[in-house]
């Protein structure tokens, strides 16, 4: 294990509760027709991160660095001089004509810029969660590849037309750099994989389809090559820089995916079947019991909690998520000044 490459996780946050952020998001917010930036469930702290840290030590000690994006500010009770932390600002990283921005997509789009961060990393959002050992092959083999699957996919709405539009321009891109009949005969067995159980219908179902017509999208953490951010701002980098540009998101938007699909068109990824060791979860009074009961005795390796806008017990599903998690992760971890739960 001497020799094996480095491995960076890194995390983006917000403090919704923030008072100084909320004047400022609320100084912009007024400018902005994006009506789903508006919405509470975007922002609003679960109080869930010291868990996200207690995850990574006790599951992931292997970890090279973790990079902690914020726009500034930060956990009282995070220990900034943990060897493994890199707390990384906007200010830090993002071109300073980009800033300030609160949507996700140019905090995303611009990871590649962060100083000292490894070719080889795996990127969090705040709602995905270690709940089991996983070991280094998990998001990267032996050849350095991240571990993805190629699965093609018609292109869910889903209700959101926001989301659609901005995965949809990214598969423009997709399509207007890659040939798909070439893509696929290039690496038919990284595509056409066993690996990916049930799945496989889909692709074989779309094989006729003349453009790439979605990929199978999972929202668990994704493993990335630096070297691929560099490769697509180069090829793409007028509508890079147009997402960069914008403070909420937008239907012009694209959106992190553009990275992913264009690891999976160059052949750059080791077939994984993601779905098969994580789960996701909408937090709702309906599945609060489910959540509980994969937290407390998992059968996964990650879990993706999504805030849901249609909550009625915020505060007692608050409280049972932190409980679930002190279940499963009662010790503080060094990332931790104290412990003030």
């Amino acid at each position: 294990m001497a020799n094996a490459p480095k491995i960076d996780f890194v995390m983006i946050w917000v403090d919704g509760n923030d008072p100084d952020w909320k004047k400022e998001f609320a100084k912009y917010c007024k400018d902005s027709d994006t009506s789903s930036d508006k919405d509470e469930s975007r922002y609003r702290d679960w109080d869930l991160l010291r868990y996200w840290f207690r995850g990574v030590e006790k599951f992931a000690p292997w970890v090279n660095r973790i990079h902690f994006i914020t726009c500034g500010h930060i956990p009282s009770w995070l220990n900034t001089n943990h060897p493994k932390l890199n707390w990384v600002k906007h200010s830090d990283y993002i071109p300073a004509e980009y800033l300030p921005t609160f949507s996700a997509n140019p905090i995303e789009l611009n990871l590649h810029r962060i100083q000292e961060l490894e070719e080889q990393f795996v990127f969090f959002n705040d709602d995905i969660f270690l709940i089991n050992n996983v070991e280094p092959e998990r998001f990267f083999n032996k050849n350095g590849l991240p571990c993805d699957m190629a699965v093609l996919n018609i292109q869910d709405l889903n209700g959101n037309v926001l989301f659609s539009n901005i995965v949809h321009n990214s598969l423009r891109l997709i399509n207007a750099n890659f040939n798909k009949h070439s893509v696929l005969s290039n690496n038919v067995w990284k595509w056409l994989n066993f690996k990916y159980g049930k799945h496989l219908l889909r692709t074989i179902s779309l094989l006729p389809w003349y453009l790439f017509p979605g990929f199978l999208d999972a929202h668990f953490a994704h493993s990335y090559l630096k070297s691929t951010y560099n490769e697509v701002w180069k090829k793409c980098n007028s509508k890079l820089t147009q997402t960069s540009h914008t403070r909420f998101r937008s239907m012009t938007d694209v959106n992190q995916y553009i990275f992913r699909y264009w690891q999976l068109c160059s052949g750059r990824f080791h077939p994984y079947n993601v779905l098969k060791d994580s789960v996701y979860f909408d937090i709702s009074d309906r599945f609060i019991g489910n959540i509980e009961q994969e937290i407390m005795s998992p059968t996964n390796r990650m879990i993706c909690l999504n805030d849901s806008s249609i909550i009625k017990n915020f505060e007692e599903l608050k409280f049972r998520l932190q409980s679930a998690f002190n279940h499963l992760l009662p010790e503080r971890s060094e990332f931790e000044l104290y412990d003030n739960n």
